[in-house]
């Protein structure tokens, strides 16, 4: 599957939420999925000194891919391809590589 094709799937499995603006719930989503990531991270350095288990990774993919699904239906409801960001995203890395500035801070860099 594509990403394209991903988010297209994904739209279809969400309900309306009542909010101000379409954007807010899906960025909510995402902040929230990508901070229970970052949860399981800490507790894996906490807990077990690093030691990554298979049970670990099996609850990541599973919180990684929420954090995929609220992605996708912010680009949705942005109007913009998931494989469009995808892209861009390589073609911002890229540019970094070749001048030097993968470091740093700033967004234009």
């Amino acid at each position: 599957m594509n990403l394209d094709g991903y988010q297209q799937a994904a739209a279809r499995t969400g309900g309306p939420v009542k909010v101000d603006h379409a954007i807010v719930y899906p960025t909510l989503g995402l902040t929230n999925e990508a901070g229970e990531v970052a949860g399981k991270v800490k507790k894996i350095f906490r807990d077990r000194n690093g030691v990554v288990t298979d049970a670990d990774r099996a609850d990541l993919v599973l919180e990684m891919g929420d954090v995929l699904w609220y992605l996708a239906e912010l680009c949705t409801q942005l109007g913009v391809s998931l494989d469009d960001v995808a892209e861009a995203n390589l073609e911002k890395l890229r540019g970094r590589v070749e001048r030097g500035t993968l470091s740093g801070d700033g967004d234009h860099r």
